[in-house]
């Protein structure tokens, strides 16, 4: 059978997200009952960290435990791929001790090598590109309080970055509309977008953007790797908060989402990250939930009933 890797977003086609977040529900309302559920049990995950993290590792090594399996973490800084072991080599070895590895780093390039040669399902935890489980757990929770998404509009206010370009993919996916708005020189590479624009519409002003959206959505102006530039950041995107007047352009039942950790006062205003509308810490919560049908997913297959 051919392994099944979770790179990008549109490495799974929507009748696999939907089972997955069927799953997700599942294991969730098991998980809230306290009931027991072991599907993982004698199966290991590895975890390799390049970047920094809260959610990711959180996330993934209880819901890994959670399941009746193990997790082990590997840092860069203290494993022989911070030595200079080659990545494919590194993806050989790694998949031969184990079931299932999630790899968070910098370019998407070294994560697609160690895949192509790992024998076991490679998941991404984030790379300067993309950033699927996030969004895995952002459409989940938009469809825990709203239904489903698709033929919704989402707007996305800040900088192109990894979230952005997995919203892209789940708009096609799931068949919704992206309101994008990035400052002038903070625009998308469109080589990461692809050819098809029905999906998504363009906006320089970000307000514009909010108008009769179902869902707003930003991320902090200066991501992991891009420290350098957050002086020249905080000026050019000024005026991109999602603040108050913003939300209120939005639809009356419009959501807020926050990927976490936030900046209040730069991308986001405290009244709205603080408000009624925002479901941020849902959304946090999730990963772990949608985590954990993926992993169950990828390691043992469809389960049927």
């Amino acid at each position: 059978m051919a392994i099944k890797h979770f790179l990008q977003f549109s490495d799974f086609t929507r009748s696999e997200f939907e089972y997955v977040m069927q799953r997700a529900r599942i294991i969730k309302q098991r998980f809230k009952a306290y009931q027991t559920y072991h599907p993982l049990v004698d199966r290991t995950l590895v975890m390799v960290f390049e970047k920094n993290s809260t959610r990711t590792r959180l996330s993934f090594e209880a819901g890994m435990h959670q399941l009746g399996g193990a997790a082990i973490y590997l840092n860069t800084r203290d494993s022989q791929l911070g030595r200079g072991e080659p990545v494919e080599d590194a993806g050989q070895v790694m998949s031969r001790m184990c079931d299932i590895i999630m790899i968070r780093t910098f370019e998407q390039e070294m994560i697609e090598k160690f895949a192509a040669n790992s024998r076991v399902p490679v998941i991404n935890g984030l790379t300067n590109q993309h950033h699927p489980c996030q969004i895995l757990a952002d459409v989940f929770t938009y469809i825990e309080h709203r239904g489903s998404i698709e033929g919704k509009k989402v707007a996305w206010i800040g900088d192109a970055n990894n979230m952005l370009y997995s919203w892209l993919q789940a708009a096609q996916v799931f068949g919704f509309h992206l309101h994008v708005s990035t400052p002038k020189g903070y625009e998308m590479d469109m080589s990461l977008v692809g050819t098809d624009t029905a999906h998504y519409t363009l906006f320089d002003n970000p307000s514009d953007a909010c108008a009769g959206v179902d869902l707003v959505n930003t991320d902090v102006w200066t991501s992991m790797g891009y420290e350098a530039e957050n002086e020249a950041r905080l000026k050019a995107f000024d005026g991109w908060i999602v603040d108050e007047a913003k939300m209120a352009r939005a639809n009356p039942d419009a959501l807020f989402m926050h990927c976490l950790p936030a900046h209040r006062g730069e991308e986001v205003s405290a009244g709205v990250i603080d408000g009624p509308q925002s479901v941020v810490w849902d959304e946090a919560e999730n990963r772990l939930h949608v985590q954990k049908a993926l992993l169950e997913y990828l390691v043992v297959g469809k389960i049927e009933g």
